[in-house]
């Protein structure tokens, strides 16, 4: 991968804390917003799937039902695959590798994890990652 000179500092141990107290608020809203949405499930793989709603058997009721379910969907898949991520992060920092890209094992650009905490890679591996799919 190539080298950037930005890439040769390490993250500090302050911005670490910082980013770990947000991950971890992050991660309560989130458990919070999928409480609010999911509920138990026997026919998913985590047994947690979306609550369909239930406003009544009129024909506009139902129609919303199906419309906020379909919301709901979405919206389940997007707070568990960031939920992920962060508990990934939270990981990554517990385990002391945050801020190592997982691919060329250089430092990952103080910047970049500032503006996008979650990241595994550096910018020059996501980019040919991303050119090469």
């Amino acid at each position: 991968m190539k080298e950037n000179k930005e890439n040769l500092t390490m993250i500090s141990s302050q911005d670490i804390a910082k980013i770990e107290k947000e991950l971890n608020q992050q991660k309560k809203q989130i458990e919070n917003d999928l409480k609010n949405i999911s509920g138990k499930d026997a026919h998913e793989a985590d047994n947690i799937g979306a609550k369909f709603p239930e406003y009544g058997d009129k024909m506009d009721e139902n129609a919303q039902e199906i419309s906020d379910y379909s919301t709901n969907l979405a919206t389940e898949k997007v707070l568990e695959s960031a939920l992920k991520d962060i508990n990934s992060t939270l990981e990554r920092i517990k385990k002391g590798s945050y801020g190592v890209c997982k691919y060329c094992a250089k430092p990952i650009a103080p910047k970049r994890l500032i503006a996008r905490p979650t990241a595994s890679s550096c910018v020059e591996c996501k980019t040919e990652l991303q050119e090469n799919e």
